[in-house]
């Protein structure tokens, strides 16, 4: 059986994508950038100066012959993005001098990149603080009809295969929104159940977690989770989407397919969920770096939510297997993207 990364190198073989890489200097981005171009998955483009690329390629021997290198500071594109960012309102008083120096950081103009369709998604964060790599996405990426605010999830490649779809599980929200309102993650359901079946192509089988099983409990943190488990079911069905969603529950209720008998025998989701969804981000953090690190999971992502076009944000310290992982599946996704969004995606 093919590993699902596997999966989704010869799925991005017959269709190949550009992805920008904001951090063109780092060795592990140009080392990912080096196999993506050998495996045939597209052309990876590397943001920075052109000296400090090619000597960091040559120190990794990697081959730039099939990567693109843009210099933003120096790229005949600036003088169409300048005027694009002073439409924009929070940039439209600051004038043509500042906007150049903005869209010289490699983060901003590979935002920019991604916008106008010059690359078809974008790879951040091996290097950069969340913050640095979240703001220029937000700020200059349309977000999808509907979405107020941008979240995240993790797929996760198990070693056990018996849980979530054969080993593979969808987490959220592990890296943008602390405290999630109900709305928020109504959302976050909705968007990661989507890229679940984006990516897998099976039905989403989306979990609300909690310490509580079904009302066991009636704190508000629990009464949270219980509303937002009512309120994402009705958008999937306003929306037409086939997916079960149920909530709240038990991480071992929702995974474990014995306990499920017992303790939720009568829900379609638990014991056999593939996408959890988890009260805040403190708790959403902790279980995905736990699950990777102890029980050897691949994980993949942060994938954002909510955004018109695929871009991830790396952990800092990505190797380059973790890097090339997810830049295969954001092209992937820009492949879906296009058919779920022509309008947004082709603006």
């Amino acid at each position: 059986m093919l590993r699902l990364i596997e999966t989704v190198y010869e799925n991005l073989k017959r269709h190949p994508k550009r992805v920008v890489f904001p951090e063109g200097a780092e060795p592990a981005v140009v080392r990912a950038a080096g196999r993506f171009a050998k495996l045939g998955l597209g052309t990876p483009v590397l943001l920075g100066q052109r000296d400090v690329v090619e000597k960091v390629a040559k120190s990794a021997r990697v081959n730039l012959e099939h990567i693109g290198i843009v210099d933003p500071a120096k790229s005949s594109e600036m003088e169409a993005f300048i005027p694009r960012l002073e439409k924009l309102k929070r940039y439209r008083d600051m004038g043509s001098k500042q906007a150049r120096e903005i869209l010289s950081q490699p983060n901003y103009f590979a935002a920019m990149m991604v916008q106008y369709n010059l690359v078809d998604a974008l790879v951040v964060g091996a290097g950069l603080t969340p913050a640095s790599t979240l703001r220029p996405l937000i700020q200059l990426i349309q977000p999808l009809p509907g979405i107020s605010t941008i979240s995240s999830c993790q797929m996760l490649d198990l070693s056990n295969k018996r849980y979530g779809e054969r080993g593979v599980i969808f987490f959220a929200d592990c890296a943008v929104i602390p405290e999630p309102t109900v709305d928020q993650l109504a959302n976050i359901a909705i968007e990661t159940g989507k890229i679940c079946r984006q990516l897998t192509g099976n039905k989403p089988r989306v979990a609300f977690l909690s310490f509580s099983n079904k009302g066991a409990s009636q704190i508000p943190a629990v009464q949270k989770m219980a509303a937002a488990t009512g309120l994402a079911r009705q958008r999937a069905h306003k929306a037409g989407l086939e997916m079960e969603i149920d909530g709240e529950m038990q991480a071992d209720t929702a995974i474990v397919p014995g306990l499920a008998a017992i303790k939720a025998h009568d829900s379609l989701v638990a014991g056999k969920a593939n996408v959890l969804i988890f009260p805040d981000l403190n708790s959403a953090n902790i279980a995905s770096k736990l699950v990777k690190h102890l029980a050897g999971a691949d994980v993949y992502g942060q994938f954002l939510l909510g955004l018109s076009r695929p871009c991830v944000d790396l952990s800092r310290g990505a190797t380059d297997d973790e890097i090339l992982g997810v830049a295969a599946t954001a092209g992937l996704l820009a492949i879906q993207y296009r058919e779920l969004y022509p309008e947004r995606v082709a603006g």
